[in-house]
C-alpha cells in the first residue's frame, strides 16, 4: 500500500521569516490561542506564543518529512531508549529552523527579551545523564543527516527527580515539568495499544495454527497512548518524531467498589497504570521496585513494537519484509525485552514458524551496549519475569535452547563458556540476562568508544564474540554542536565564524581550520575574553540562586555527571582536601586560585553516592570559610544539574574532570562538550578520552593514572591499597582528616565506612591513582600560569574536536548497521 496513491492535498505556502511578520504571528497566537492581550501578557505567555509560532514552521517540515519517507519507501530507523534528555526545545527549534536572529529581532520589537523567556521553558524530565543526552543528540543528528527515524520512550510525568540540597544532603523531590502542559507534544489516541501483564498461556485453538502459536491471556491490561514531539534537524532539512508513551487503565474507576464505599480502592487500576509512567528509574532495591522497573521496560517496548509492526503492515502488507523496512536500535539493555515481544507478535499474531520469526527478529534489531558494569547489564529473577511475562519466558527458553545448541555445534565452548552465553544465569538465583538476550537477538552489537568495544570483546561478551566474531563493532559517541557550541556558547560561535567562516556549521571537521589561530595573540585575547564572560555569567547565576560567591578570574575546575563511585568524584574531593592542607601548610607558594564545581544526581538508593554529595558539601563548608585559603580554593556543589545548567557551566569551564577508573566509562560525552567549548581535559585513558587524546594531541590534554590493562593487572596481582596509602603522605593525611571527622564534627563517624572502603579494597583505584592525579593537577597549575600556553591548548581542543560530532556517529550507524543512505 502506498500513501502517495491518495489525491495529494495542496501544500501550504512557505511561511515568511521577516521579523515584522514573525512579530505579527506571535501577537496573533498570543491573542487567539492563549487569549491574552499583549499589554497584559506575562513572560510565560510570550514564551508560549513564540513556541506556537515556531512550532507551525516545524510542523510544515514535519509533514513534508513524513511524506518524503513514504514516497521513498526506504528503511526507517526506530530508536528505543528509556531516556531522552532533550532539555529545552524553543531555542533549539528556532536555531535549527534558522530563525534565531529574526526571532530575536521580532521579540525585541515587542519589548521582549528572548533570553529571558527562554529560561522559563522547563527541562523535559525524560532522562538522567549521558545515556539520555546521547539519545537526544542522536535524534537531532538523525534529522540533520536526513535519516528517517522515530524515537520511542516513556512520557514520564515526574522524571528522575528534582534535586535539592538540605544541610549538604541530597533530597529527592518530584519534577513537575508537565504541570502547565507541553506545547511541543501531540496526543495520538488513534495509535493506542493494549499492553498485558501476567495471566496464562494456552495453545492456539485454530486447527491451522502453527505449533509455536500460543494465546496469551493477560490478567492485567493497560492502554498505551502516544504523545508525539517533533525533533527538527539543522536547517530544517528533516523533522523526525519522538513518540513517548503514557499509560491509562482499561477501566479508570471500579464503580462497584466506589459505590460500596471503597473510594480509594476503586482507583487502584488507575494508580497501578499511572505508576508505569510516573518516575524514571524507580528504586529497585525492593521487590516492588524491581517489578515496576520491569513493567516499565516491557510497557514501552511492547507499545513501540506493536506500533512498528502495525505501521509496517499498513504500508507494506507483509510482515516478512520487516527487516527490509525497519531498523530497530536498542539503546542499552533497558528495551531488550523488545526482542521477545517481536518474537511473540510474529509467532502468535502472524503465525510464523519459530526459525523464520527468529531470523526476522535478528535482522531487524541492533544493540548498543553502554556499560561493562555488571549491575547495569540488567537481569531479572526468573520467577518475577515468568509471573509478569509468561509468554515471553517461554520464548526466552526457546531462544536460549537454540543459542546454546548453536554454540555446542560450533565446538570449542566448554560448560563454563556455555554458562556465560546462556540467557539464563544459573549461578545462584536463576535470572534472565537482558544483555545476553539483546546480543543474541541482534545482528549488530556496538560499543561506544574504541576502548570500550575492545573491552566488550575481552570481558562481558568474550564468549559471545567467539561465537559471533563479526557481530561486535565500534561507534564512538558524539554530540551535536548545534546545541553544545552554537547555542550554548554564542560568543565563541561568533568568534569562530569570524575566523574561519560558516563551513563548520554543516561540517564540524572544518573546525580544524582554527589550528592556524592557536598562537595568534589577537585571537587568543578574544578567545580568553569570551571565556571570561562565560565565567562571569555562571558566577552571577550561582550568586543569584545559591548566594555563592566565586571569582571569575580563578581557574574553573568542573566535574558534572551522574554521581557514581566509578566516576570518582571522591578522588576529586580527596585531592581538594589535600590541596587545602598544602595551601595552609605552605602559604608562601604561588598557588593558582581554583574553584572546584560539582554537579550531578545520585540514585535514591545508592548510599555511597549520596554520601559523596554530602562530603563535597561538608568539605566546601570548611574550606570556603577558612580565611587561610580565601581566594585560593573554593568548592561548590551545584544542585539539580540538568541540560540547562550544563549549557551554562560547560562554556565557563577551564578544566574538565574526566577521571573515571580506567576501563569503566564506556565513552562519555561531557568530555566532548567541554573540549569543544575550550576546556582542557584532565582524565584517565578511559572511554573516549583515548580517542580525544589522539585527535587533540597528547600535549593538549592532561592524562594521568592507570590504564585499563594496568587496573586489571593490579587486581589480579592482589592490590593492597593500605600500603599505597601509607606510602603517600598527602593521601594519608587527607583520608585521615575525612575519616576522623574534621569535616563532619557533629558526626565524626559519618565517613568512616566510605574511607575504610578505600583502605580495605579500593575497587575503583582511588588510592592507586591519587599521587598521579595530584601531580597532574599541579601540572595544570603550571600551564595555567602561562597564559599563551593555556590559550593555545584550549584553542587546539576546539579546533580538533570536529570528529566527535554526533552527525559523524549517526552516519556510521546508518552506513554500517542500519543500511540507510546518508
Amino acid at each position: 500500500m502506498n500513501v502517495t496513491s491518495q489525491t495529494p492535498l495542496p501544500k501550504p505556502a512557505p511561511r515568511q521569516s521577516d521579523p515584522g511578520i514573525l512579530a505579527n504571528e506571535i501577537v496573533e497566537r498570543l491573542t487567539y490561542r492563549i487569549g491574552k492581550d499583549a499589554k497584559a501578557a506575562k513572560p510565560h505567555d510570550w514564551l508560549h506564543a513564540v513556541i506556537l509560532s515556531i512550532r507551525d514552521r516545524v510542523i510544515d517540515a514535519w509533514i513534508a518529512s513524513t511524506h518524503k519517507t513514504y514516497e521513498e519507501e526506504g528503511r526507517r530507523v526506530y530508536y528505543l531508549s528509556l531516556e531522552f534528555l532533550i532539555g529545552r526545545l524553543m531555542r533549539d527549534a528556532v536555531s535549527n529552523m534558522e530563525l534565531l536572529d529574526e526571532m530575536t529581532q521580532a521579540l525585541s520589537s515587542l519589548g521582549v527579551d528572548i533570553d529571558v523567556i527562554a529560561e522559563l521553558e522547563p527541562d523535559a524530565a525524560l532522562g538522567n545523564g549521558g545515556l539520555g543526552r546521547l539519545a537526544a543528540c542522536f535524534m537531532e543528528s538523525m534529522a540533520t543527516v536526513d535519516v528517517p527515524a522515530y524515537g520511542y520512550g516513556i512520557r514520564y510525568v515526574n522524571g528522575m527527580f528534582r534535586q535539592e540540597i538540605s544541610d549538604g544532603w541530597q533530597v529527592e523531590l518530584p519534577e513537575t515539568w508537565l504541570a502547565h502542559g507541553n506545547p511541543w507534544e501531540f496526543e495520538r489516541r488513534e495509535a493506542s495499544y493494549e499492553v498485558g501483564f501476567g495471566g496464562l498461556v494456552d495453545p492456539a485453538a485454530d486447527a491451522d495454527a502453527s505449533p509455536n502459536q500460543m494465546v496469551w491471556k493477560a490478567s492485567e491490561r493497560v492502554i498505551a497512548t502516544p504523545y508525539d514531539m517533533p525533533i527538527a534537524g539543522w536547517r530544517g532539512k528533516r523533522v523526525n518524531t519522538l513518540r513517548l508513551w503514557t499509560a491509562q487503565p482499561i477501566d479508570p474507576i471500579l464503580l462497584d467498589a466506589f459505590n460500596a464505599g471503597d473510594h480509594l480502592g476503586a482507583l487502584r487500576e488507575s494508580n497501578r497504570a499511572e505508576a508505569l509512567t510516573r518516575v524514571l528509574y524507580p528504586a529497585d532495591s525492593s521487590p516492588a521496585g524491581q517489578e515496576l522497573r520491569l513493567r516499565q521496560e516491557f510497557f514501552f517496548s511492547s507499545a513501540s513494537l506493536q506500533d512498528i509492526v502495525r505501521r509496517h503492515i499498513q504500508y507494506f502488507d507483509d510482515v516478512r519484509t520487516l527487516p527490509d523496512k525497519a531498523a530497530i536500535q536498542l539503546n542499552d539493555t533497558h528495551p531488550a525485552v523488545a526482542v521477545t515481544e517481536l518474537m511473540r507478535l510474529l509467532l502468535d499474531d502472524h503465525g510464523l514458524d519459530f526459525d523464520e520469526a527468529w531470523s526476522i527478529t535478528r535482522r531487524t534489531f541492533s544493540y548498543t551496549n553502554h556499560t561493562l558494569l555488571p549491575e547495569a547489564l540488567e537481569s531479572w529473577p526468573v520467577p518475577l519475569f515468568e509471573r509478569l511475562l509468561p509468554r515471553h519466558m517461554q520464548i526466552v527458553y526457546a531462544i536460549n535452547s537454540r543459542l546454546l545448541a548453536e554454540a555446542r555445534r560450533k565446538g570449542g565452548f566448554d560448560d563454563q563458556a556455555i554458562g556465560t552465553i546462556s540467557i539464563i544465569d544459573e549461578g545462584g538465583e536463576r535470572r534472565v540476562r537482558m544483555g545476553n538476550l539483546a546480543f543474541a537477538g541482534s545482528h549488530s552489537v556496538n560499543g561506544v568508544s574504541a576502548l570500550h568495544t575492545d573491552l566488550m570483546k575481552q570481558t562481558v561478551f568474550a564468549d559471545f564474540h567467539r561465537l559471533y566474531p563479526d557481530r561486535i563493532n565500534n561507534k564512538t559517541n558524539g554530540v551535536t554542536y548545534r546545541r553544545w557550541l552554537m547555542q550554548c556558547n554564542p560568543g565563541l560561535f561568533g568568534l569562530i565564524r569570524e575566523a574561519i567562516g560558516d563551513k563548520f556549521m554543516d561540517d564540524p571537521e572544518a573546525l580544524r581550520e582554527l589550528d592556524a589561530f592557536a598562537h595568534d595573540s589577537a585571537f587568543q585575547d578574544k578567545f580568553t575574553a569570551i571565556k571570561r564572560a562565560n565565567k562571569e555569567a555562571l558566577s552571577n547565576l550561582l550568586r543569584q540562586r545559591m548566594n555563592a560567591r566565586i571569582d571569575p578570574l580563578a581557574l574553573f575546575d568542573i566535574q558534572i555527571k551522574r554521581i557514581h563511585e566509578y566516576k570518582r568524584q571522591l578522588l576529586n574531593i580527596i585531592e581538594a582536601v589535600s590541596l587545602y592542607d598544602q595551601i595552609r601548610s605552605h602559604p608562601e607558594r604561588d598557588w593558582v586560585p581554583r574553584v572546584k564545581l560539582f554537579g550531578g544526581k545520585a540514585a535514591p538508593s545508592y548510599h555511597n553516592a549520596k554520601l559523596i554529595i554530602k562530603l563535597a558539601n561538608d568539605v566546601a563548608r570548611v574550606v570556603n570559610h577558612d580565611p587561610a585559603v580565601q581566594g585560593l580554593l573554593k568548592l561548590q556543589f551545584v544542585p539539580n544539574y540538568n541540560v540547562s545548567m550544563a549549557e551554562i557551566m560547560i562554556p565557563a569551564a577551564n578544566l574538565s574532570e574526566q577521571i573515571s577508573t580506567a576501563g569503566m566509562e564506556a565513552s562519555g560525552t561531557g568530555n566532548m562538550k567541554f573540549a569543544v567549548n575550550g576546556a582542557l581535559t584532565i582524565g584517565t585513558l578511559d572511554g573516549a578520552n583515548v580517542e580525544m587524546r589522539d585527535h587533540v594531541g597528547a600535549e593538549n590534554i592532561v592524562i594521568f593514572g592507570l590504564t585499563a590493562d594496568e587496573v586489571n593487572q593490579r587486581r589480579a596481582q592482589g592490590y593492597e591499597p593500605r600500603k599505597v596509602i601509607e606510602a603517600s603522605a598527602e593521601l594519608s593525611q587527607a583520608l585521615t582528616a575525612i575519616r576522623s571527622g574534621v569535616f563532619s564534627p557533629g558526626d565524626p563517624d559519618r565517613y568512616r565506612g566510605l574511607i575504610d572502603g578505600i583502605y580495605d579494597h579500593d575497587w575503583f583505584m582511588v588510592a592507586a591513582d591519587f599521587d598521579s592525579y595530584a601531580s597532574a593537577q599541579r601540572s595544570v597549575d603550571t600551564i595555567w600560569n602561562d597564559h599563551d600556553a593555556w590559550a593555545s591548548k584550549a584553542i587546539y581542543n576546539v579546533a580538533r574536536m570536529g570528529w566527535f560530532s554526533s552527525d559523524r556517529t549517526i552516519r556510521e550507524y546508518a552506513t554500517d548497521i542500519w543500511k540507510v543512505p546518508v
